[in-house]
C-alpha cells in the first residue's frame, strides 16, 4: 500500500513511522526541506533507541527507513492509496492543501485529516468528491499510543469508512468511531479535567502548593499525571487552543469556557516543559515546594472533577456522538484514564454523580454544571451503564 503523509512535524513523522513499520510505501511531504531533514534525523534516533531496548533489530530499522521517502513536491503523493494530513490546525490552510491534492491523486485515494478539533465536514467541503474524505485522529506520540479516532463527516461514504478502519486496524491500532462533533470523543470528554481544575485554582491563590494539591487529588484517583502537570507536558498553547476551539464550536456553551489564567500563561510564553516554565517552574534553579496533604480537600476535589468528566461522557453518549463502549475505550486507550468513565459511574453510583452536579449548579448557577439528562434519568430509574456480570 502507498501512503502519503502531509506534514513532517511530530505527528506526521509518527504516522509515517507507523505505516512504514507495517511495510507500507510512505511518502512524507513537507514544503519545508529543513523540516524533512529534522524528521529524518529524529527517526534515526528513535529507531536506535528501539534497538537499544531490544524492540527491533538493525534489519527492521533498515526496513522502516527504506519504506519512507522524503519529498517537498506535492505531486509526489499522486500514486497514494491514502493521504493523511497532519499540519497546522488552521481550517483555511487545510482546505487549500486538500483542494490542490485532490487534483493530483486518483479517484480511489482516501483523503484524511489528523485534526484534533476542526470540522471534518468543513474540510471535506473543499473537495469536489467529499465522499472519500474522513478524519483519522492519532494521539501523541503516534507510534506508542494505541487509540485512533475515526471521524466520518456527513459526506463520507460507507466504503471510505470501512476501508479506513481496515487500514488503521491493520496497523495494529485500536479504533473508535466518533460523530463529527467539536473535540470528537477525547478532546470533548477531557475538557473538565483541565477546565474544572483551573476553575478551582482561580478561586484560590494561584501558587504551586494549591496546584500540586489539585494534581495530587487526581493522581490519588489513579490518573498518571495531574491536570497542571499534564497541561505543562502538552503545552499550554496547544491545550488552550483546543479548549478555545471546542468552546467556539459549541456556540460558546459555558461548559467549555477556557481558563483566563491559562490564556495569560500562553500569552506570556509560559508554555510548560518546552519553555521551562508553565504552571510550574522547570528551570535549573526552581525550588519545588512541598505541600501538606489535606485529605478532605483532596477527596472533594477529586470527586468533583471525576463527576464532571462522567457528566461530559454521559452528554457525549446522550448526543449519540459515540457508543458507551467506544467512549470508555477512547478515554482509557487515548489518554490513559485509570478506568472507563461509565464503568466509574456505575462504581460511584449514578445518583451520587447527579448529586455532585446539582450541588455545584446550586452553588454557582453556571451552565458548566448542567447535569446530563441521561444521568438524571438513569439515577431516577436506578439504572447502571453496564449490567453486572454473574
Amino acid at each position: 500500500m502507498k501512503v502519503g503523509v502531509i506534514g513532517s512535524g511530530t505527528m506526521g513523522s509518527g504516522i509515517a513511522q507507523i505505516a512504514a513499520t507495517d511495510g507500507c510505501e510512505v511518502s512524507l511531504y513537507d514544503i519545508n526541506k529543513e523540516a524533512l531533514d529534522v524528521s529524518k534525523v529524529k527517526l534515526e534516533k528513535i529507531l536506535n533507541r528501539l534497538i537499544e531496548k531490544g524492540r527491533i533489530d538493525t534489519d527492521k530499522k533498515a526496513f522502516i527507513q527504506s519504506n519512507i521517502s522524503y519529498i517537498s513536491d506535492l505531486s509526489g503523493l499522486s500514486q497514494s492509496d491514502i493521504v493523511i494530513e497532519a499540519i497546522v490546525e488552521n481550517l483555511d490552510i487545510k482546505k487549500k492543501v486538500f483542494s490542490e491534492l485532490e487534483a493530483l491523486v486518483s479517484g480511489d485515494c482516501i483523503l484524511a485529516s489528523n485534526t484534533s478539533s476542526l470540522s471534518i465536514t468543513s474540510i471535506a467541503a473543499a473537495c469536489t468528491n467529499p465522499s472519500r474524505f474522513i478524519g483519522i485522529h492519532f494521539f501523541n506520540p503516534a507510534p506508542l499510543m494505541k487509540l485512533v479516532e475515526i471521524i466520518p463527516s456527513i459526506q463520507t461514504s460507507q466504503g471510505t469508512l470501512d476501508k479506513s478502519l481496515m487500514i488503521i486496524n491493520g496497523w495494529g491500532k485500536t479504533t473508535v468511531i466518533a460523530k463529527d462533533t467539536p473535540g470528537f470523543i477525547v478532546n470533548k470528554v477531557a475538557r473538565p479535567f483541565y477546565g474544572e481544575a483551573t476553575k478551582i485554582l482561580e478561586e484560590q491563590d494561584q501558587n504551586q502548593v494549591n496546584m500540586s494539591l489539585i494534581d495530587l487529588a487526581m493522581k490519588t484517583k489513579g490518573f498518571r499525571m495531574g491536570p497542571f502537570e499534564l497541561m505543562d507536558f502538552i503545552g499550554n498553547d496547544v491545550n488552550y487552543t483546543v479548549s478555545e476551539t471546542v468552546y467556539k464550536a459549541f456556540y460558546y456553551d459555558g461548559r467549555y469556557r477556557p481558563s483566563i489564567a491559562q490564556k495569560r500563561l500562553s500569552e506570556a510564553g509560559y508554555l510548560g516543559r518546552k519553555t521551562n516554565r508553565g504552571w510550574y517552574d522547570y528551570g535549573p534553579d526552581a525550588v519545588q515546594k512541598e505541600s501538606i496533604p489535606d485529605l478532605d480537600y483532596i477527596e472533594r476535589v477529586g470527586d468533583r472533577i471525576v463527576a464532571m468528566l462522567i457528566n461530559e461522557a454521559a452528554d457525549t453518549l446522550f448526543r449519540k456522538i459515540a457508543t458507551k463502549e467506544h467512549i470508555d475505550l477512547a478515554m482509557t486507550k487515548g489518554v490513559n484514564y485509570p478506568k472507563g468513565l461509565f464503568a466509574w459511574a456505575d462504581e460511584i453510583g449514578i445518583k451520587t454523580c447527579v448529586d455532585i452536579m446539582d450541588g455545584l449548579y446550586n452553588l454557582y448557577r453556571e451552565e458548566r454544571y448542567r447535569c446530563s439528562p441521561l444521568l438524571r434519568k438513569m439515577a431516577a430509574q436506578n439504572e447502571k451503564f453496564y449490567e453486572e456480570k454473574i
